[in-house]
Protein backbone atom coordinates (compact mmCIF):
# COMPACT_ATOMS: atom_id res chain seq x y z
CA UNK A 1 0.00 0.00 0.00
CA UNK A 2 1.34 3.84 -0.77
CA UNK A 3 2.16 5.84 1.78
CA UNK A 4 0.86 9.36 2.13
CA UNK A 5 3.71 11.91 0.85
CA UNK A 6 5.31 13.98 3.64
CA UNK A 7 2.57 16.97 2.49
CA UNK A 8 -0.27 15.30 2.65
CA UNK A 9 -2.39 15.34 6.25
CA UNK A 10 -3.87 12.54 7.57
CA UNK A 11 -5.04 11.89 10.98
CA UNK A 12 -2.55 10.06 12.97
CA UNK A 13 -3.37 6.18 13.37
CA UNK A 14 -5.88 6.78 10.19
CA UNK A 15 -6.71 4.13 7.60
CA UNK A 16 -6.10 7.57 5.21
CA UNK A 17 -2.20 7.46 6.69
CA UNK A 18 -2.01 3.86 6.03
CA UNK A 19 -3.27 4.08 2.58
CA UNK A 20 -3.08 7.79 0.96
CA UNK A 21 -5.04 10.02 -1.29
CA UNK A 22 -4.96 6.86 -4.50
CA UNK A 23 -6.49 4.21 -2.87
CA UNK A 24 -9.42 6.15 -2.24
CA UNK A 25 -9.70 7.21 -5.66
CA UNK A 26 -9.02 4.05 -6.91
CA UNK A 27 -11.94 2.29 -4.37
CA UNK A 28 -14.38 4.81 -5.47
CA UNK A 29 -13.19 3.88 -9.53
CA UNK A 30 -13.62 0.10 -8.77
CA UNK A 31 -17.14 1.30 -7.03
CA UNK A 32 -18.07 2.93 -10.20
CA UNK A 33 -17.24 0.15 -12.60
CA UNK A 34 -20.29 -1.76 -11.01
CA UNK A 35 -22.78 0.87 -11.09
CA UNK A 36 -22.20 1.86 -14.12
CA UNK A 37 -23.51 -1.71 -15.81
CA UNK A 38 -25.48 -1.94 -13.30
CA UNK A 39 -29.79 -1.85 -13.97
CA UNK A 40 -31.27 -1.21 -10.98
CA UNK A 41 -29.03 1.80 -9.62
CA UNK A 42 -27.27 3.02 -13.12
CA UNK A 43 -30.54 5.36 -13.61
CA UNK A 44 -30.04 6.84 -9.99
CA UNK A 45 -26.65 8.85 -11.10
CA UNK A 46 -25.94 11.05 -14.05
CA UNK A 47 -24.93 10.37 -17.55
CA UNK A 48 -21.45 11.55 -16.82
CA UNK A 49 -19.88 10.24 -13.15
CA UNK A 50 -17.03 12.37 -13.17
CA UNK A 51 -18.50 14.35 -10.11
CA UNK A 52 -20.27 11.45 -8.43
CA UNK A 53 -16.99 10.12 -8.44
CA UNK A 54 -14.95 13.84 -7.41
CA UNK A 55 -17.34 13.66 -4.46
CA UNK A 56 -17.84 10.31 -2.96
CA UNK A 57 -13.58 10.56 -3.02
CA UNK A 58 -13.45 13.34 -1.43
CA UNK A 59 -16.30 12.36 1.37
CA UNK A 60 -14.22 9.11 2.00
CA UNK A 61 -10.78 10.66 2.40
CA UNK A 62 -12.15 12.74 4.79
CA UNK A 63 -14.14 10.40 6.57
CA UNK A 64 -10.98 8.51 7.16
CA UNK A 65 -8.65 11.21 7.78
CA UNK A 66 -7.95 12.88 5.35
CA UNK A 67 -8.13 16.56 4.80
CA UNK A 68 -11.04 18.42 4.84
CA UNK A 69 -11.55 19.22 1.62
CA UNK A 70 -15.09 17.62 0.77
CA UNK A 71 -16.64 19.90 3.98
CA UNK A 72 -14.76 22.64 2.35
CA UNK A 73 -16.30 22.49 -1.01
CA UNK A 74 -19.63 21.28 0.33
CA UNK A 75 -20.47 22.01 3.40
CA UNK A 76 -21.65 18.92 6.24
CA UNK A 77 -21.62 15.87 3.81
CA UNK A 78 -25.71 15.37 5.63
CA UNK A 79 -25.68 11.80 3.44
CA UNK A 80 -29.34 10.43 4.53
CA UNK A 81 -30.50 14.58 3.34
CA UNK A 82 -28.33 14.45 -0.03
CA UNK A 83 -29.55 10.78 -0.59
CA UNK A 84 -33.47 11.67 -0.40
CA UNK A 85 -34.39 12.43 -3.96
CA UNK A 86 -33.75 9.28 -4.77
CA UNK A 87 -35.93 5.91 -3.60
CA UNK A 88 -34.05 3.62 -1.62
CA UNK A 89 -35.72 0.20 -0.40
CA UNK A 90 -33.88 -2.16 0.60
CA UNK A 91 -32.80 -3.45 -3.19
CA UNK A 92 -30.92 -0.63 -4.07
CA UNK A 93 -28.96 -0.53 -0.65
CA UNK A 94 -27.82 -4.30 -1.41
CA UNK A 95 -27.03 -3.68 -4.44
CA UNK A 96 -24.97 -0.44 -3.41
CA UNK A 97 -23.61 -2.50 -0.95
CA UNK A 98 -22.31 -5.51 -3.59
CA UNK A 99 -20.59 -3.11 -5.72
CA UNK A 100 -18.86 -1.48 -2.72
CA UNK A 101 -17.83 -4.74 -1.24
CA UNK A 102 -16.54 -5.73 -4.41
CA UNK A 103 -14.37 -2.49 -4.98
CA UNK A 104 -13.06 -3.11 -0.80
CA UNK A 105 -11.93 -6.42 -1.57
CA UNK A 106 -9.90 -5.54 -4.53
CA UNK A 107 -8.34 -2.83 -2.37
CA UNK A 108 -5.93 -5.04 -0.30
CA UNK A 109 -6.40 -4.17 2.66
CA UNK A 110 -4.99 -5.87 6.27
CA UNK A 111 -8.14 -8.08 6.74
CA UNK A 112 -8.91 -6.09 10.39
CA UNK A 113 -8.88 -2.94 8.73
CA UNK A 114 -11.16 -4.57 5.48
CA UNK A 115 -14.18 -5.64 7.84
CA UNK A 116 -14.16 -2.78 10.01
CA UNK A 117 -14.34 -0.63 6.08
CA UNK A 118 -17.15 -2.86 5.08
CA UNK A 119 -19.18 -2.89 8.33
CA UNK A 120 -18.91 1.03 8.18
CA UNK A 121 -20.42 0.83 4.78
CA UNK A 122 -22.87 -1.86 5.36
CA UNK A 123 -24.32 0.31 8.04
CA UNK A 124 -24.24 3.47 5.95
CA UNK A 125 -25.84 1.72 3.06
CA UNK A 126 -28.78 0.59 5.71
CA UNK A 127 -29.19 4.39 7.18
CA UNK A 128 -29.82 5.29 3.41
CA UNK A 129 -33.34 3.23 2.88
CA UNK A 130 -35.61 5.67 2.57
CA UNK A 131 -38.42 3.91 1.10
CA UNK A 132 -39.94 0.34 2.69
CA UNK A 133 -40.99 -2.86 0.72
CA UNK A 134 -44.60 -1.07 0.37
CA UNK A 135 -43.50 2.32 -1.42
CA UNK A 136 -43.51 4.02 1.95
CA UNK A 137 -41.61 6.68 1.93
CA UNK A 138 -39.85 6.79 5.74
Amino acid sequence: MKQPSENQESAPGSLHELVGNQWFVDLVERFYQGIESDPLLRPMYPEDLTDSKKWLTLFLQQYWGGQHKYQELRGHPQLRMRHMPFEISSAESIAWMKHMTFAVKQGELPLEIEENVLEYFAKTAEHMINKNETGLIL
